[in-house]
């Protein structure tokens, strides 16, 4: 489970609400009982819809959830109803509606890669990279999860990842001495390195490194590196990564990847949620 914290709930509230909502009071309508409904408009991996009931309750709303995170939900699926005072609904409507909207469309994106990968491979996996939007990690994680993936990287503390900009302070430094630094100094990680040729995945396959990632490689690169590498012993794993998405993840599954690194599920369209109001004779 990926836990949100109430402090990003109440951010959310504030961003949109923290200084009232001047239409609703101008009316006098913030005390009339009210109802308010979610329900999908397209086909969607269902996300957040959680946090989304937090925050209408922490605005006064009593709730009712219809749906759950990782759902598939076809169009017309209910996915909420907020019972309370006009001022509760309307101060939580759009704050809840848009994150509903967005964190389901990564859902719905990282669902399309491994859907598309895994028609090819069904053990292979997607791995979300830890490119979200600023201060969007913690949804983001749990909407990876709910699409069916997992994270490459929650940040820099969590995987041990040498990339050519640590290598340019250690230029004189042979492969498996590096390999070998590293493991001594966390031996209980596993050892990954980007790469950016065939000839330096090769290189540090041979110098032990457990994890490749195969930087903007192509399908047929890819390949031609998981060949090479077939013979050793305690062969890495390899990662495709750089423009991986749903049109390519089937030819990178054929290639031999064992993991499909994107980013592409972050910027992936929101998914459509229709929202109704009506007054309701007690809350």
């Amino acid at each position: 489970m990926i836990y949100v914290p109430d402090a990003d709930i109440d951010r959310l509230i504030a961003e949109d609400s923290g200084f009232g909502d001047l239409t609703t009071t101008a009316l006098g309508i913030g005390g009339e009982p009210g109802v308010m409904r979610f329900t999908t408009r397209h086909a969607m991996i269902v996300c957040a819809i959680e946090e989304a009931g937090r925050l209408l309750a922490r605005l006064g709303a009593q709730v009712e959830l219809a749906a759950g995170s990782g759902q598939w939900a076809e169009p017309g699926t209910p996915l909420l109803a907020a019972h309370g005072p006009a001022a509760s609904l309307h101060a939580g409507w759009k704050a809840a509606q848009t994150l509903v909207e967005w964190a389901s469309g990564i859902a719905t994106g990282v669902r399309a890669i491994v859907d598309a990968a895994r028609a090819q491979r069904p053990d292979i996996v997607v791995a979300c990279t830890r490119k979200a939007a600023p201060f969007t990690r913690g949804l983001s994680i749990k909407a990876v999860h709910a699409g069916g993936g997992t994270m490459h990287r929650t940040g820099l503390s969590d995987t041990v990842l040498l990339f050519a900009e640590h290598r340019v302070f250690i230029a004189d430094v042979d492969e498996a001495v590096v390999v070998a630094r590293l493991r001594a100094a966390a031996p209980e990680r596993k050892i990954a390195v980007e790469v950016s040729t065939p000839d330096a995945a090769l290189a540090y396959a041979q110098a032990g490194a457990d994890v490749l990632q195969l930087e903007k490689f192509s399908p047929e690169l890819v390949s031609q590196v998981v060949r090479a590498i077939a013979g050793l012993p305690g062969r890495p794993l390899i990662v495709a990564a750089g423009g991986v998405n749903a049109t390519n993840a089937a030819a990178y599954a054929i290639a031999g990847a064992d993991v499909l690194a994107t980013s592409a599920p972050y910027v992936a369209p929101p998914r459509d949620v229709q929202v109704t109001l009506s007054r309701s004779a007690s809350f």
